[in-house]
């Protein structure tokens, strides 16, 4: 018998390479959703290594892992433009909530970031944490999203500096016009973190510090962010009484800083505001028609806002941060001015408490001492009848029992307004909430249930049931629209060669199903999902995957995000 003849190393080789797919994944006969809001069409998708390969009739390729999409939606993945992940995705990177309604980039930075950080802001930040308890091992924002990246996160991260943020950095928490080398120092801040790939500067002017700085503050470090190409985004100084002249100091803003700015979760808030939404349309579409970039996102709930006790009390009682807020509140004599400036109708101050009409309608979410986690989910007006005092001094007496400004839950808002926000074609969407899941610390405390649903209650009850726009118009203001806008490269569209962060979803299907009293509920209908060409979703399960990046903005001079 002859001997075996030997296959050398070169040989092997070949017949492996002859033998490998393709490409890594390929999707067929999906309904393509490309994001550009363009009517669909069927076709395959082929994904190789984190890219989009190719688009169309692929029969003749071979790959590794191949879905059937069949009659189902295929498009870019979601951009959640105002997200609170920043400790979550510490926490637990996986992102859950998210993740199963198509969320592929969390955006944070809204007047807080996680950087740039002083030592007393570090000390700060490892004194506040709740239940969730994590080290602070970077000082920039930009090693802060580098380091979730470098963790492993299954959703890429991206995110605005904070004006509140550098302020803090720079002037402390008082309650004063910073001095023009404080403003130095805090333009110095922005342009470090534009160049490591920060979107812009976002500011939250409801919240002390935020509160105390000047519109000439504002537009000086908003030129800085424009010199790099990045926006200015803001939380509004008021989205009630006086929301209209908070509309103009964000045009203002623009213009003076020549700057494209976007208006976070418009709204217009309490009954008596209710009708102002439309003004504010106005107004926002007469500077669009001047050449100004402006735009808004929203959320899609109807009624509520989330936030804190800190939303119901003046911001002179916050200045100097927490512990001179907490000594305030000691003070006999500056409760009862509270109790009193709380329940005073105002243009002077934002009193969510107030727009909330009444404090049955105020919903405690969150606390940072176990001893009241027995009241989440309660009213703030049910404590202040256990307690037996007044709504406002219940307010104060929770802040100071918890040592944190209590998470809560105010109802706000309109049906109808939400609709015609909805139907805006200059309108992104965001959960202005944390990506969780129902286990562990999460169950600890109950969040907004848009932070389970947000996405998918625009895909269910907004276009499909409601009809208020098409499904291809609600996904290219999910994917494209926000990543022009924030002018993200190689994101938010199906095309070849672009990154390849995609969702398979069925349409008819697609649902929210969290509520106020059982927020921690995932929505369902979406089926896969990749990131940078991970599977992260399979069949509706998450695959533990987490091949999230941080996406770096126009200023980081590398731009290969």
């Amino acid at each position: 018998m002859p001997p075996v003849k030997r296959l050398t190393a070169g040989l092997l080789a070949l017949i492996a390479s002859s033998c490998a797919p393709d490409v890594d994944t390929l999707i067929v006969g999906g309904t393509i959703y490309d994001g550009s809001g363009n009517p669909p069409y069927v076709a395959d998708l082929a994904i190789s290594g984190d890219t989009i390969f190719a688009l169309g009739n692929l029969d003749t390729l071979s790959a590794a892992t191949t879905v059937d999409a069949h009659g189902l939606a295929v498009s870019p993945g979601f951009i959640n433009m105002l997200s609170w992940s920043v400790e979550s995705l510490l926490e637990d990177g996986r992102g859950q909530s998210d993740i199963l309604q198509g969320v592929t980039l969390e955006v944070f930075g809204e007047g807080w970031s996680m950087g740039p950080l002083n030592e007393d802001m570090r000390k700060q930040l490892l004194a506040d944490q709740g239940d969730i308890r994590f080290e602070v091992t970077w000082t920039t924002l930009g090693e802060y999203l580098q380091h979730l990246e470098d963790r492993g996160v299954s959703p890429n991260v991206a995110s605005f500096i904070g004006a509140g943020t550098v302020r803090i950095h720079e002037v402390g928490y008082d309650d004063r016009p910073a001095t023009p080398e404080e403003i130095q120092g805090m333009k110095a801040l922005v342009a470090a973190a534009m160049e490591e790939g920060a979107l812009g500067v976002g500011s939250s002017l409801i919240y002390s510090p935020d509160f105390f700085a000047t519109t000439e503050e504002l537009i000086e470090i908003s030129k800085v962010a424009s010199s790099y190409g990045g926006m200015y985004i803001s939380h509004l100084r008021s989205e009630g009484n006086g929301l209209l002249q908070a509309v103009e100091e964000l045009l203002t803003i623009a213009r003076e800083a020549n700057i494209a700015a976007e208006i976070y979760h418009l709204k217009a808030a309490g009954r008596d505001n209710w009708k102002k939404l439309d003004q504010v349309i106005s107004k926002v579409q007469q500077a669009q028609k001047e050449g100004l970039a402006i735009t808004a996102d929203i959320y899609t709930y109807t009624t509520a806002g989330a936030t804190g006790l800190d939303a119901a009390m003046p911001p002179w009682v916050q200045a100097g941060g927490d512990r001179m807020w907490a000594q305030r509140l000691r003070s006999i004599a500056i409760r009862f001015k509270l109790q009193e400036q709380m329940s005073t109708p105002t243009d002077e101050w934002e009193s969510l408490l107030l727009a909330a009409g009444s404090p049955s309608n105020v919903i405690l979410t969150g606390f940072k001492s176990d001893s009241l986690k027995y009241l989440t989910g309660k009213t703030l007006a049910e404590v202040a009848e256990m307690w037996d005092i007044t709504p406002e001094m219940a307010a104060i007496e929770l802040v100071l029992r918890d040592g944190s400004r209590v998470e809560a839950v105010y109802f706000i808002m309109s049906e109808e307004n939400v609709r015609k926000k909805v139907a805006l074609p200059w309108v992104a969407f965001n959960s202005d909430a944390s990506a969780q899941a129902p286990e562990g610390n999460f169950l600890k405390s109950n969040p907004h249930p848009r932070a389970y649903g947000n996405f998918a209650r625009l895909l269910g009850k907004y276009v499909r049931d409601e009809k208020i726009v098409s499904l291809q118009e609600a996904i290219r203001r999910l994917t494209s629209f926000p990543a022009d806008n924030l002018m993200l490269r190689k994101r938010g569209r199906l095309e070849v060669g672009r990154f390849a962060d995609v969702v398979i979803f069925d349409p008819a299907t697609i649902s929210d199903h969290a509520t106020y009293l059982e927020p921690h509920q995932y929505s369902t209908g979406v089926s896969y999902v990749w990131v940078n060409g991970s599977m992260v979703l399979k069949k509706g399960h998450h695959t533990g995957a987490t091949p999230g990046r941080f996406v770096k903005g126009p200023g980081w001079s590398g731009w290969q995000n």
